[in-house]
């Protein structure tokens, strides 16, 4: 009789000890990682940062989630993608520029072998990895997204596609590639509007992750609202004619909003216009009706792209895994000042309005409005071009109503992934040496608590350079002389106070110089 007493609670300790394992290792379970990036969107053109555009689902995971209002990108697609994909500085992963072969080692125009995607470490944790969306780090079949770490895939891998199919869109023998899964598939005009499409890839990849227990990663890179700008003719019509009061007006409206919400400070002014931006009040009623539906197919862009992130959140409830998954928004560069109606390499379509058979941009004026209350737009490194709206959602983990001031950059998201997994960033992949980290991870802000200050950070793109280190800022555009601004009273930069300091334009500028040499940065034609 003892020893079967004894046995009935060998067997109870053992199963207690079962429970208490099984129930730390639920409490440690590695969460769902979704990134989505925007792509050619400022920093004013979302609901919750001061736009009149329609984003009720971004808006409710700021509300619910963390914004921050200091958050850097690289400042165009390429790089941009390849920082955020690696951690490093787009130059130190082979993406300096475009993804065309430049001849140095920092612009060879695709990933290389010194280092690691988000996907192919979070491989390593037993997460199921999917993109669905714009690669644009490589052409290269070694670059590909499925042979950097992708289970599951569909991209487009150029900078940018009719909406509607996968025809041309320049005349000098480029051509838009799809590839689903490592092959090539094309769209034709019958094919679902892209923003969606890109959405039911993503959509059916977690439904057939339902029945799975390990976590998946997501990276849904939206082409939206890139150029061509076209839209469904419903998602127009809600827009139409709401843009007939201008540019200087709506310019003026979302930097108001941008300071009663408290993400600017009424100390950092309205940056000036471009010259070319004519008074919205000397165009002619036609030419405003025409202005006011290109803003209108622009906002319609975002507004869908809305819709396709409301999609996706309702397939994470109806999985009920909404509240173990960590959702950061970002864009990868300012709004654009693409002017492609003038580009002699552009197949010109001039069709209806943002539909299949136009092949058009919202240009200067309207990008200026997206960037409020920044200078710059894609392409430069003064703020318009390097700001984006950044949002963290994590329930359970995060605050609702967080917001986050500190400084932080594209290159910050792989060590938070990492970060949220549970898993170190290793010093070599595949028998290959990997670069070091320059970036920080961002877990501490989820916490309500400050995370680790970048010392520098550093941009260059096609000769726009620029470095941040503390409150202050050098920038310079290709071929101009250094700028300097503080950044706590003039974050718009529309006081060059350079002449006044020299020895802080000397000091900036001899770090960013050991930064360029320390990535390969080069003086490219």
């Amino acid at each position: 009789m003892d020893n079967i007493i004894k046995r009935i609670k060998t067997f109870a300790l053992f199963s207690t000890s079962l429970l208490l394992a099984s129930a730390s290792i639920h409490a440690q379970k590695k969460p769902n990682i979704i990134v989505i990036l925007a792509d050619d969107m400022g920093f004013s053109d979302l609901g919750c940062f001061g736009s009149e555009i329609h984003t009720p689902h971004l808006d409710q995971l700021a509300k619910g989630g963390l914004v921050m209002n200091q958050f850097y990108n690289a400042g165009r697609c390429c790089p941009s993608r390849a920082a955020l994909l690696t951690g490093l500085y787009p130059h130190q992963a082979g993406v300096g520029d475009m993804v065309q072969d430049r001849g140095y080692p920092a612009y060879q125009g695709y990933l290389n072998d010194s280092c690691a995607t988000i996907a192919e470490l979070l491989q390593t944790a037993g997460y199921t990895t999917i993109i669905s969306g714009k690669w644009h780090v490589g052409l290269v079949p070694a670059a590909w997204a499925g042979n950097r770490g992708f289970d599951k895939s569909f991209t487009l891998q150029n900078n940018g596609s009719n909406y509607f199919n996968s025809k041309p869109l320049y005349n000098d023998g480029r051509k838009v590639t799809f590839l689903l899964n490592n092959k090539e598939v094309v769209r034709e005009d019958t094919s679902l509007y892209l923003t969606q499409a890109i959405t039911n890839f993503a959509v059916e990849a977690l439904e057939e992750q339902k029945n799975k227990s390990n976590p998946f990663f997501l990276y849904l890179a939206y082409n939206a609202p890139h150029w061509p700008i076209q839209a469904l003719p419903e998602d127009i019509a809600r827009y139409k004619g709401k843009y007939v009061s201008g540019w200087d007006s709506l310019r003026q409206s979302r930097y108001e909003k941008l300071i009663a919400t408290g993400l600017i400070k009424k100390e950092w002014l309205l940056s000036s216009k471009p010259m070319k931006i004519p008074a919205w009040n000397t165009l002619s009623d036609a030419e405003k009706d025409r202005q006011d539906t290109r803003m209108a197919i622009y906002a319609a862009m975002i507004d869908r792209m809305d819709r396709e992130i409301g999609r996706l959140l309702d397939k994470l409830k109806a999985l009920h895994q909404d509240d173990n998954t960590l959702i950061l928004f970002l864009s990868d560069n300012g709004g654009s000042a693409d002017d492609v109606k003038n580009w002699d390499y552009v197949i010109q379509q001039s069709g209806t309005p943002g539909s299949v058979a136009s092949i058009d941009s919202y240009e200067i004026p309207w990008g200026t409005v997206s960037n409020t209350p920044f200078r710059g737009f894609k392409k430069n490194t003064h703020e318009g071009g390097i700001s984006t709206p950044f949002i963290a959602y994590f329930p359970g983990v995060i605050k609702a109503g967080s917001v986050n001031h500190q400084v932080a950059h594209v290159i910050d998201i792989m060590p938070t992934c990492l970060s949220a997994a549970g898993i170190p960033y290793p010093a070599s992949f595949h028998q290959k040496k990997l670069t070091p980290l320059p970036g920080t991870s961002l877990y501490n802000a989820f916490h309500n608590k400050p995370f680790k200050d970048h010392a520098t950070l550093c941009w260059e793109h096609e000769g726009s350079r620029a470095v941040r280190k503390g409150k202050w800022k050098l920038v310079a555009e290709k071929g101009d002389a250094w700028e300097l601004y503080d950044m706590e009273k003039d974050r718009s930069e529309t006081h060059n106070i350079a002449p006044k300091n020299p020895a802080k334009v000397a000091e900036l500028q001899q770090d960013y110089n050991a930064w360029a040499a320390k990535v390969g940065v080069v003086d490219l034609p």
